[in-house]
């Protein structure tokens, strides 16, 4: 039977014992109690309702982990999709946002069966670290007016706009939001250090909120600003899909696709990494998509594999991902017993939480290591970061990647080159080419022979260089050994060269010879008839067999 496709739950419950469940059952309740938090401050962050994010995280993680490729993965909704959300919210409203998300687990639901979980890894690292750092920068700007208790009516989403607006409101600032944020991150920051088994999110709210309600602090919370939380699963039901809707969306959802994608594996690599195990990439995007389609159907928002959530997931004991499905079921019980609490929570301490997470999003050790990295990757570094918190998310992200490849395409045509081999043997007489036993120096050329050799890719970005070079050779030769020994690969810009070479030659009466060609240009060429046009006869394994071939040609002479 194929097992690609089948989720890591049914494979891992095989033989599945009573003390492994007791370990995932604690560390999902954990995590769960971790969640809550998150859940809340995500949602209101990405401007919808607090409750969005419980339901995005008990039906979205569910999924993720029923039907998931990792052993531990947690999803849920995330500070990555903050900026992005926020942004179709405003343009095309809460509906805009289900039909957005459903269309972006369709795509990842593809993309999985298409298997691409392996093409995601090709994301460059500067490019994932830009817009990480990106969206922790815009996800603190977006957090200020609560931390700070800013009298304004709304928060402009562009950068610039936003910092001019709390500029301008900073007169109104609220001592009591500021005292509640200052405890909430000193809670958050100095938790850790008395206890680690109740995470500090919590302690914060619990703290905080029960001091609020007690000392009767004039702060906004969640009642005052959205009315009574509702603490329910809604019904599932489906958005207006109309064409227009589909096409309209299209771009926003594909960011969505490829950030759920690329945030949802890089945190099962971690998680493999901790564990020791290997998860199964495309078995994992299938399961993202059908958790971003089942959170749109019951009105949540985009779901992902959660890094820190998954992270503590591990550190509690969670092997299976019955911890994961227990996750669920406990964020599932406290908004149906609690869920009525949730409205007393002051935002100043959810703004705290969500700075913490921008200060961890914010990659800053990696930026110290980057940007000592090649000049290339520090300029993809910049302009995604730039363009992510400036312009947009999706923008960022496309720029990123085509100028990632348009670099690395650069990089590979400096490498390559191509020379003249017998004439450097000639302008070399002290013997110092002697030292390769493959070399041209070790061999006897036979008079009106030219051997040119290619090192490096010969694709279209070297095109040009090869041209370049081989447009100007000496003297009329007989034969021409060209050695492809260093060629990994070719492309068809690469084979039209060869094509236009050979052209050339054989009006000037000139043998073409290959000498080393490697597997893929090999079938490469096979491919597109190559090798019968320039005839199989002048292929030649290595160069000691082109230089015999090439003393047989015509005006050729063997033995001087």
């Amino acid at each position: 039977m194929n097992t690609s496709f089948l989720p890591k739950t049914f494979i891992v419950l095989r033989g599945y014992t009573r003390r492994q469940f007791l370990a995932d059952l604690q560390a999902g309740a954990v995590v769960g109690i971790v969640a809550i938090p998150l859940a809340l401050a995500f949602a209101i962050a990405s401007g919808v309702s607090p409750e969005k994010g419980l339901v995005t995280a008990v039906v979205g993680g569910f999924l993720i982990s029923f039907l998931g490729g990792s052993r531990v993965q947690i999803g849920g909704p995330t500070g990555a999709f903050v900026v992005i959300v926020y942004g179709i919210v405003e343009k095309y409203g809460v509906d805009g946002l289900a039909v957005c998300t459903l269309i972006a687990g369709i795509i990842l639901i593809a993309m999985g069966l298409a298997r691409f979980g392996g093409a995601i890894k090709f994301i460059p690292y500067p490019v994932v670290t830009g817009f990480t750092s990106g969206i922790a920068v815009i996800i603190f700007s977006s957090e200020v007016r609560d931390l700070l208790g800013l009298r304004m009516k709304s928060v402009p989403a562009e950068f610039v706009g936003k910092w001019r607006a709390i500029g301008s409101a900073l007169s109104t600032a609220s001592g009591p939001a500021i005292a509640v944020s200052a405890a909430s991150l000193a809670i958050l920051v100095f938790w850790p250090k008395v206890s680690k088994k109740i995470p500090a999110p919590i302690v914060a709210i619990v703290v905080v909120t029960a001091a609020v309600a007690v000392l009767h602090v004039p702060v906004e919370t969640i009642g005052s600003r959205f009315g009574a939380f509702h603490a329910e699963i809604p019904a599932p039901h489906l958005p207006r899909i109309s064409l227009d809707r589909v096409r309209e969306l299209m771009s926003p959802a594909v960011t969505v696709a490829l950030l759920a994608g690329i945030e949802s594996l890089l945190s099962a690599v971690v998680a493999d990494g901790m564990i020791g195990s290997r998860h199964k990439s495309n078995v994992e995007l299938v399961a993202q998509g059908a958790a971003n389609v089942g959170s749109a159907l019951f009105g949540g928002i985009p779901a992902t594999g959660a890094i820190a959530r998954t992270a503590t997931n591990v550190k509690n004991g969670g092997r299976t991902p019955v911890a994961g499905m227990i996750h669920a079921a406990t964020l599932l019980l406290v908004l149906l017993l609690f869920g009525k609490w949730a409205s007393m929570i002051p935002l100043a301490t959810l703004a705290a939480v969500l700075a913490v997470v921008a200060y961890h999003m914010s990659e800053w050790h990696s930026w110290k290591t980057l940007l000592r990295a090649p000049r290339s990757d520090v300029i993809v570094l910049l302009a995604t970061f730039l363009l992510t918190v400036v312009v947009d998310l999706t923008v960022a992200v496309q720029v990123g990647v085509v100028l990632s490849a348009f670099l690395f395409m650069k990089r590979m045509a400096d490498v390559t080159n191509v020379g003249a081999i017998t004439r450097e043997f000639q302008e070399s007489p002290d013997g110092t080419m002697l030292a390769d036993p493959d070399g041209v120096a070790r061999r006897r050329v036979p008079p009106g022979v030219e051997i040119y050799e290619v090192n490096g890719p010969f694709f279209f970005g070297a095109a040009d260089k090869i041209k370049d070079v081989l447009g100007v050779v000496a003297k009329k030769p007989s034969a021409f050994i060209l050695r492809l020994r260093n060629v990994p690969a070719i492309d068809a810009t690469g084979i039209r060269v060869l094509d236009d070479l050979y052209e050339t030659f054989r009006h000037r009466g000139i043998r073409l010879i290959l000498a080393g060609l490697h597997s893929q240009p090999f079938l490469a060429l096979d491919r597109a008839g190559r090798l019968d046009r320039y005839g199989r006869e002048n292929l030649a394994a290595d160069l000691d067999e082109a230089l015999a071939l090439a003393a047989e040609s015509p005006g050729a002479n063997p033995a001087a």
